[in-house]
């Protein structure tokens, strides 16, 4: 998913491999009741609003293949051992399902965009995943992506790029996308807590923004609530990634986050990645163990500090070199132009894995020890777990040592 703020389907039922009436997926089977969710960036097949932008059959394998190295030992471009398959083919979706079930990957919690004037990369989901013979094998979920979608396909030097689509929406258009939604939350292979859909939103200031303040934000997620209801479940668990819990400049309505998340109802939080908690280095370079230790410092203190539960999160690496003009010079400067993490091995990333399920294990209730990991498939910003040339599945298998061989 794009970090454009780093500096400061349609509405019918999928039929035939689509939505089922089903109404409760499979509950975690590990005793310890860790559930892994991985972020799902699905930008790698055609969409007709990106040809629109950049071209016929463009896809973001364009930007990983043009990807050269950007300063001595620098490691680009990646070459993905899968090739640069369309995931939006059931027959392609499935081996990834087949790989993360093998791993001990739980659930993909797909970048779920919806804008204005609808849908945006839904593909991937609705037909790939949703399609893929073998997709009762890990569950779903979704993360509203509302930012802003900026051009950054390259990204050129010190520039901030178009906005191609306003990530805070109307309540009209809102109340169109629940009622996708609740269709999505029916398939038997949606991820549920206690019974609850999953729900997480990228920006919840920039949802708050797009109703038109707090009181009508706290009405429009009632109303999806009560659709919910309707459909045949308790309630939806509404969780925000922290990056986007803050109060809009000016607000009189609202005197605290705290204050917010009470008043929204939000039943937890989470982060998208641990570049939003840290301080990277102002050389071209960051060490993977100097970014660790601030997230988990960050991680000790966001419950306490939100009033809210707190799902952990584990980053593979950081490396947004991809989406710049590569004929441009490279210096640290503003997304994607930022140090790159370097020494994020596979063992590296193990200990950080371990370190996420100790702190699920002892400050997470059961039913609600949730992991997430950025991610399955950001290439472009170099943390992933798909196979590479470089370490093949040692990521996947990272992810099988700590959380399938207990």
């Amino acid at each position: 998913m794009d970090r454009r703020d780093f500096i400061a389907g349609t509405g019918a039922v999928l039929m035939n491999g689509g939505l089922s009436s089903g109404r409760a997926s499979a509950e975690p089977v590990r005793p310890d009741g860790i559930i892994t969710a991985a972020y799902y960036f699905g930008n790698f097949h055609v969409d007709p609003r990106n040809e629109k932008a950049h071209g016929s059959d463009w896809t973001e394998w364009n930007l990983v293949k043009a990807a050269r190295p950007r300063f001595p030992g620098h490691y680009q471009p990646q070459v993905p051992q899968w090739g640069y398959a369309d995931e939006s083919t059931p027959e392609v979706f499935s081996q990834k399902i087949f790989a993360a079930r093998q791993h001990g990957v739980d659930a993909l919690l797909f970048d779920w965009y919806w804008y204005e004037d609808g849908p945006f990369l839904n593909r991937a989901l609705e037909s790939g995943y949703l399609k893929a013979s073998n997709k009762n094998d890990v569950r779903f979920g979704l993360m509203w992506a509302n930012h802003d979608w900026i051009d950054l396909h390259p990204a050129k030097l010190d520039s901030p790029g178009k906005v191609q689509f306003r990530g805070s929406i109307s309540p009209i258009a809102f109340d169109a996308m629940c009622d996708r939604l609740v269709q999505l939350f029916q398939h038997s292979t949606y991820l549920k807590l206690d019974g609850q859909p999953y729900f997480s939103i990228y920006e919840l200031f920039r949802f708050v923004q797009g109703m038109g303040g707090p009181s009508q934000a706290e009405r429009a997620l009632d109303t999806l609530r009560q659709k919910a209801v309707a459909a045949g479940f308790p309630g939806v668990h509404l969780n925000a990634v922290t990056w986007g819990v803050k109060l809009l400049p000016g607000e009189t309505e609202m005197t605290n986050v705290h204050e917010l998340l009470h008043r929204l109802r939000i039943d937890s939080t989470t982060s998208y990645v641990w570049i939003h908690h840290v301080q990277l280095s102002k050389a071209v370079t960051t060490d993977y163990e100097d970014i660790r230790r601030q997230y988990e410092a960050y991680r000790s203190r966001a419950s306490a500090e939100l009033n809210c539960m707190y799902f952990p999160n584990v980053t593979v690496g950081w490396d947004a070199t991809p989406r710049t003009c590569q004929t441009d010079n490279f210096r640290v400067s503003g997304y994607p132009y930022t140090s790159v993490v370097v020494n994020n091995s596979p063992q590296a990333f193990e200990k950080a894995l371990h370190s996420a399920k100790q702190f699920a294990l002892s400050q997470l209730p059961a039913g609600k020890r949730l992991i997430t990991l950025n991610s399955w498939n950001e290439w472009t910003e170099g943390s992933y777990l798909e196979p590479d040339a470089e370490h093949g599945k040692a990521y996947l298998d990272a992810v099988r040592k700590v959380f399938r061989s207990s």
